[in-house]
């Protein structure tokens, strides 16, 4: 009797939410709880079955719950198999008996192919647009190795690119440095100036760019703008203005000084004014030839992408020109030597231009050609549709290191000879820029002590458009 108290006394002590909070508290399985609760003294036959009782329900419907989850699966695992053989055996009807998850799965897998379908394009069309662009494009990792480069740059740069650190295309520190301070966070974006002196001094801007949300893969991309052509357009154009400049003011100058002599000293001295007057009127003379070529450059240049349509047979035109330098040619004892071909194709040009062209070119001839030689001035056909007018002098020839530059302006081979034959430094321009707009050629040959031959090679006229040569 005594022992009943003390036995309600420890099971309430132990009630059963105690037991179970075991599990949670210290992470004891269940099971362990239960063997627990039936070999403790403590634990009356009452209490133990309290707390099994529960447990094992709890058990049990788990039991019953992962046992239909499972036997559905199973199902559906053998209905998709089922329907998998049919349809191997081409009955596409099947299809229909999959019920709400093959539905759920066709469409599952049909927004897979989409999306990868999309993906491949976008793929395609990147790389697409990346091998388009003209200049070098590189695509960096996190390492600064190079992961893709485009066209131009596996062209710049060689093939064997890709997959090396970017010191192996570029080791220009300011370049690097740039790369650096994007790749490392620093900042989003850097640029650079890049100079290659060799082989033919290329200047290009580097910029350097994070890619937002970027893959392990590609952590930023580095594009190079060729600015060569820039550069050298800023250079003639700032040379244009110092030597137009340059000669403008000289005889300005040298018309100031004269008009201040008439002024002061000589005012009464006839002969002194005679002699000033004259070379005034040089001086005058001199820079009404420049401002007229400067002019005329000015307005070839901006026709230079209109390519003219008259057509015209050379041979008469030639023959014009010819015969109005003719008293140049006669003042040196020199002849003018025609071989023109009556066979030759018309061209299409413009006769004034083209006038213009030959009238410089002969007349140069005659200035810088020995006294008592001859000019030959030739006209024939060349292979693959041109037609060549060649035009010789007998002089002194002109130095191979200046040839690639004679048909800049102001340039001049010997400044002070030509000023004195009353060159502008503005004619072989002036020739080089109708020849363009004509679609031609200009070809410079020479040799010291024997003389210069300038070819102009133009296209001819196809067979059909003959017939509308126009009369010169």
């Amino acid at each position: 009797m005594s022992d009943q108290p003390a036995g309600r006394l420890r099971t309430m002590r132990y009630p059963v939410m105690r037991w179970l909070a075991l599990t949670l508290i210290l992470g004891i399985p269940l099971a362990a709880v239960i063997v627990i609760a039936w070999a403790s003294d403590a634990v009356s036959t009452r209490a133990a079955w309290a707390i099994t009782v529960p447990i094992f329900g709890i058990i049990a419907l788990f039991s019953a719950w992962h046992t239909l989850a499972a036997w559905r699966v199973l199902r559906s695992t053998d209905e998709i198999a089922g329907v998998g053989q049919r349809i191997t055996g081409n009955d596409w009807d099947a299809l229909t008996m999959i019920g709400e998850l093959g539905v759920t799965v066709e469409r599952l897998r049909q927004t897979l192919l989409d999306e990868k379908g999309q993906v491949a394009l976008q793929t395609t069309t990147a790389d697409a647009i990346l091998n388009a662009l003209p200049d070098p494009v590189l695509l960096l990792d996190g390492r600064r190795t190079i992961a893709r480069a485009n066209f131009a740059a596996r062209k710049f740069f060689g093939n064997d690119i890709v997959g090396n650190d970017l010191t192996v295309a570029l080791r220009h520190p300011t370049v690097l440095d740039a790369a650096d301070s994007v790749l490392s966070g620093e900042t989003g974006m850097a640029a650079a100036d890049l100079n290659l002196p060799v082989p033919d001094g290329r200047s290009f801007s580097v910029r350097v760019v994070a890619l937002p949300a970027a893959r392990e893969d590609t952590a930023a991309v580095l594009a190079l703008h060729d600015l060569t052509s820039l550069r050298k357009a800023e250079k003639m154009r700032a040379d244009f203005v110092a030597n137009a400049s340059h000669e403008l003011r000289t005889p300005l100058a040298s018309l100031v000084g004269f008009i201040e002599t008439l002024l002061g000293p000589a005012r009464d001295d006839e002969p002194a004014r005679v002699r000033f007057l004259g070379i005034m009127r040089d001086q005058a003379g001199r820079m009404s030839r420049l401002i007229q070529d400067l002019l005329s450059l000015s307005q070839i240049e901006m026709r230079e992408h209109d390519q003219p349509s008259e057509v015209l047979a050379l041979a008469p035109l030639l023959r014009d020109v010819a015969a109005a330098l003719e008293p140049q040619a006669k003042a040196k004892k020199m002849q003018i030597r025609l071989e023109l071909s009556e066979t030759v194709p018309p061209v299409a040009g413009a006769r004034d231009e083209l006038m213009q062209v030959f009238q410089n070119l002969i007349d140069n001839a005659i200035k810088y050609g020995r006294a008592e030689t001859q000019v030959e001035v030739r006209l024939g056909e060349r292979d693959g549709g041109w037609v060549e007018i060649g035009i010789r002098d007998h002089g002194d020839g002109i130095p191979r290191e200046h040839l690639p530059r004679l048909t800049e302006r102001f340039y001049r081979v010997d400044s002070a000879r030509s000023r004195d034959l009353g060159g502008t430094g503005l004619g072989l321009a002036i020739v080089k820029h109708i020849i363009n707009r004509h679609r031609g050629r200009l070809v410079i040959e020479s040799e010291m002590g024997k003389g210069s031959e300038f070819m102009v090679r133009m296209p001819s006229v196809p067979e059909k458009s003959k017939t509308s040569a126009a009369p010169v």
